[in-house]
């Protein structure tokens, strides 16, 4: 078994990277870098969905080129992008076709049927579990290969799409970790906040999506009065913006926590790693995390993270290796042990010890060891 010689033909599509950066979106630009780096002889097509041109900050390969969907109208953009992908696909008979997104895969599917093109699709979270689309779920079936970007979501999908073991790799988020360092306190944001440096404080980034009401925010503002009981000066931050802001925001008038919370809304992502190090403590007990990029992020810094056993949240914090998990619904639980975590007395040593946390996170998580896994898929693809 060795590599082919001859360089691949790849076709990658991706919903977008350039402007909006949700999980989906920093995920597929971390996996075309570690692409380029990891295969410097793949000739790649990226086919974008949302994007209109490329970020002049970035640098890509020369044997890279982009297709950009994003001026066509919202209306039929769909359309044109899935027309988009099948022309290209019939006419350059590309070696392999990888989708970042599960909504894309019925377009591959098709072009395997057509033109017999092996196709790879990426499964992140809550759009593979309780799958009931018809053309996915056949999508998903007939894959060469899914990228499971958490041990949680590819045990739901061979548990609901009665797939195979062999058809599932892992491919866990990843993240930069020379973005995320450990520091004190950030002064000019204790001064934003109207806080000291002495403060417990509480932080949550996550989009505020009002059809997602199981996000990990709302039970730690609930289990907020208990832990405030014993901590009297704890001070909860959330950064994030979206449509449920209303409804959080009278959760806090009902339990009287106006004095207790900060909604710090929309932070740059050059901002994140200062929110990071303000905090004490990491929290995002949730149910809908595919994985949770942020839990990462704020272990590189070397905090203490507390997560949900229920979603992603096991595997980014290694199975509670690298962090706390607890039940999302014991919200008894959730108070007792960010007090415990917070007064330093949880029987977890890593939690209170920044350097070692963060080396374990890079370790385990970093771009290095994300690179070198997909780098082994693809060179198993095209072996001869």
């Amino acid at each position: 078994m060795s590599y082919s010689p001859n360089p691949a033909h790849i076709h990658l599509w991706i919903p977008n990277i350039f402007g909006f950066k949700g999980g989906i979106q920093v995920y597929s630009l971390f996996f075309l870098q570690a692409l380029q780096r990891g295969c410097p002889n793949t000739w790649c097509e990226i086919f974008i969905k949302h994007d209109t041109q490329i970020s002049a900050s970035m640098d890509f390969s020369y044997q890279t080129r982009f297709h950009f969907s994003g001026n066509f109208p919202i209306q039929v953009r769909t359309f044109a992008y899935a027309f988009q992908l099948l022309k290209s696909g019939v006419l350059q008979k590309p070696d392999l076709v990888i989708t970042t997104h599960l909504n894309f895969s019925p377009v591959a599917y098709w072009l395997k049927r057509i033109a017999g093109i092996p196709y790879w699709i990426v499964a992140h979270g809550e759009e593979a579990w309780n799958l009931q689309h018809k053309s996915r779920k056949t999508a998903l079936r007939n894959a060469d290969k899914i990228l499971s970007v958490s041990s949680y979501t590819r045990d739901r999908l061979l548990k609901e799409q009665a797939l195979s073991t062999k058809q599932i790799s892992l491919l866990p988020n990843t993240f930069e970790p020379k973005h995320y360092q450990i520091a004190p306190k950030p002064r000019h944001l204790l001064e934003r906040y109207g806080l000291s440096a002495e403060q417990p404080i509480i932080l949550t980034v996550s989009r505020l999506d009002e059809t997602r009401p199981y996000k990990g925010y709302y039970p730690v503002l609930r289990t907020l009065p208990r832990i405030r009981h014993q901590i009297p000066d704890v001070h909860y931050i959330i950064v994030g913006k979206g449509g449920d802001l209303p409804n959080i925001e009278r959760l806090i008038a009902q339990l009287d926590l106006q004095d207790s919370v900060t909604l710090a809304g929309f932070i740059p992502d050059e901002e994140l790693p200062d929110h990071y190090n303000l905090c004490d403590l990491f929290a995002m007990p949730s149910k809908g995390e595919g994985f949770g990029i942020v839990y990462q992020e704020a272990l590189a810094c070397g905090k203490p993270a507390l997560g949900s056993c229920q979603d992603g949240a096991i595997d980014a914090l290694a199975h509670g290796e690298l962090g706390v998990l607890v039940d999302p619904d014991n919200e008894e639980a959730i108070a007792n042990i960010t007090v415990e975590i917070l007064q330093k007395h949880y029987p977890k040593p890593i939690l209170y010890q920044p350097e070692r946390l963060r080396q374990k996170t890079i370790e385990t998580y970093g771009f290095t060891q994300f690179q070198q896994t997909l780098t082994k898929l693809i060179r198993s693809q095209f072996q001869v």
